[in-house]
């Protein structure tokens, strides 16, 4: 009788054990890399990845179907791609976006791409949010936005029919928290990369630029008439922005201290981020608070349009001239250069589409 219960003791033991080596086995997350460019291959070094929250399929795919499920918001009407359309580069064509109250903010929708390329990870206009997930964590809570709170979310996921398994096979949990949402978006926002524009190929001798194209690139990075390549970067940065914080001379008085709200410090009031100069064609209006309609209003800005504040960036060196005075040819030749740093196979690529 002993050696009979050792033996079905030891035999549940086996079975157990295989049973919990099959589960393992079942929902062990596939690992992802990122597809890098080639020239963000060259000339930058590699993109930040959390130690925890390492990209996989699973998680990819996890993240992608949130940022287009509107559940997240309160009353189910509202995505992360209601404001983020692939379309636009993942932003919008409005000044400020409406929440789901109808209520409207004060910023721009920011485009979203190259993402893990920002090494300061400071996100935002403002440089409020400190990583890509803490980014994700915001809009379900604020009040403008989606308007929801991550108890009622998790709450809606965990009840849905197909999110506990995802998150089994993503986390290697069912039970579905803020901390997993947000780490799903995150890999999935992370994969977001534009790298194709016409004049990367260019760069690669893969196709030639007009001389409107080549002009415009010589006045971008000329220090006596655009000098743009400051904040933006030049053909030696792919990303096209600096990722650092600005008072370009929107304004003589602030309505939006922007940095200088997050910081307290009043010499970072009127310091937004600079913007990515890839995909201008589609992420009209432009500013941190939408204000230019039209790129030739952007470029007007910076040619006579300069204001004068405290905070003035030291790189808006013409500002007592109201700007860098540029010949109406060289400002359309401005504009071409900009507008083949957009990205056709970015904006259609299906594996960042519902």
């Amino acid at each position: 009788m002993a050696q009979k219960s050792i033996y079905l003791f030891l035999l549940l033991l086996l079975l157990i054990s295989c049973s919990s080596k099959e589960e393992n086995d079942v929902y062990t997350p596939t690992p992802a890399s990122l597809k890098i460019p080639e020239l963000f291959q060259q000339k930058i070094i590699a993109p930040v990845i959390p130690t925890n929250n390492p990209l996989t399929v699973e998680g990819i795919a996890l993240g992608k179907k949130l940022f287009f499920d509107p559940i997240l918001s309160k009353d189910n009407t509202q995505s992360c791609a209601s404001c983020h359309n692939p379309k636009r580069a993942f932003t919008d064509e409005t000044r400020f976006s409406d929440g789901v109250d109808g209520q409207f903010g004060t910023r721009n929708s920011m485009p979203l791409f190259n993402l893990a390329w920002n090494y300061d990870e400071r996100f935002m206009w403002d440089g409020k949010q400190l990583s890509i997930e803490r980014q994700a964590f915001a809009p379900v809570r604020n009040p403008i936005e989606m308007h929801s709170n991550w108890v009622d979310v998790a709450k809606k996921l965990q009840e849905h029919t197909e999110y506990p398994t995802l998150f089994q096979q993503a986390f290697r949990t069912s039970k579905i928290d803020s901390t997993l949402v947000t780490k799903a978006i995150a890999q999935f926002e992370r994969t977001l990369i534009s790298g194709n524009s016409k004049f990367d190929q260019y760069l690669l001798g893969k196709t030639q630029l007009t001389p409107e194209e080549l002009n415009g690139f010589n006045v971008f990075s000329d220090e006596t008439k655009g000098d743009c390549f400051h904040c933006h970067g030049s053909n030696n940065n792919p990303l096209w922005t600096d990722n650092k914080f600005h008072n370009n001379g929107l304004d003589a008085t602030f309505t939006d201290l922007g940095l200088g709200a997050v910081t307290g410090d009043p010499n970072d009031n009127g310091r937004f981020k600079t913007p990515s100069l890839r995909n201008l064609k589609f992420t009209a209006p432009y500013m941190h608070d939408g204000r230019f309609t039209t790129l030739e209003e952007v470029i007007n800005h910076y040619s006579e349009g300069l204001k004068y504040s405290p905070t003035i960036d030291p790189l808006m060196k013409k500002v007592n001239q109201g700007g860098v005075q540029l010949s109406s040819k060289d400002k359309a030749d401005l504009k071409a250069f900009l507008l083949s740093l957009s990205d056709n196979d970015f904006i259609n690529n299906t594996d960042f589409q519902q």
